[in-house]
């Protein structure tokens, strides 16, 4: 475990030094309502995880471990998963949404994602230009690992076939002997049907260290990343910064 300032700094002083940002891109036809309620209710839990972790550290006197923050950062989206599907009321069966989130605590940077939005760090390199290095990976029913545990939980793994019978666009998960749902991620809040063979709410969580290198963070849904390159949204930003 990388233990550097982060662990180093009093509890109380970096938990007020904690920021926490996040985009949900829903899909389907009450993805609004999806993406609506996981803004309301991820932010929520992890504030109160991350809280709790430093609370109870005060009362311990002890450092925090990283593994903690990511394991609440774990639960907070497995609960999030949990009252969409049980409190929310929200047809879920064929609607859902990606969420791709950036926690700060002071120079610790945790990002955890489910689904195909992204966050890019834009860091200056030798030369003064600023290039983009992803924060998360873009879950694609298309990457080895996800497609094996699809297929292990009874799925199948294509393209859309139009009329003539050729394959279209991105490969997608399906139900093994129908054609649905067709979802073009392979991770996701809700989307029931495609939970029945391996979408999972699990999000992948990487973390660093800031450094003084480090200047902004985009954080998008696939409506930006499918057309421009990390770099290409770095570069378009820069201006700004």
């Amino acid at each position: 475990m990388n233990q550097d300032a982060f662990l180093a700094l009093p509890h109380l002083a970096e938990y007020r030094r904690t920021h926490f940002f996040a985009v949900a891109d829903g899909h389907g036809l009450y993805g609004r309502e999806v993406s609506s309620y996981v803004k309301e209710h991820l932010s929520a839990s992890v504030e109160k995880e991350i809280k709790g972790i430093f609370d109870q550290a005060k009362v311990q006197q002890r450092v925090v471990d990283s593994n903690e923050v990511k394991d609440a950062l774990a639960r907070s989206f497995e609960q999030t998963n949990k009252r969409l599907y049980n409190e929310s009321g929200i047809d879920i069966y064929f609607s859902g949404s990606t969420c791709v989130s950036v926690l700060i605590v002071g120079n610790k940077i945790f990002c955890a994602n489910i689904g195909d939005s992204r966050a890019v760090l834009a860091r200056a390199q030798a030369n003064s230009h600023l290039a983009g290095f992803p924060l998360s990976r873009d879950h694609k029913a298309s990457e080895a690992d996800e497609e094996a545990r699809i297929i292990g939980a009874g799925g199948r793994i294509e393209a859309f076939r139009d009329q003539a019978g050729r394959f279209v666009g991105p490969q997608r998960v399906w139900h093994k002997t129908e054609n649905i749902p067709g979802l073009a991620m392979s991770r996701s809040f809700g989307d029931h049907c495609a939970a029945e063979v391996g979408v999972i709410a699990d999000p992948e969580v990487l973390e660093m260290n800031l450094t003084e290198n480090d200047k902004f963070i985009v954080i998008a849904s696939d409506g930006v990343w499918e057309f421009l390159s990390n770099d290409e949204v770095v570069k378009i930003v820069e201006p700004f910064y």
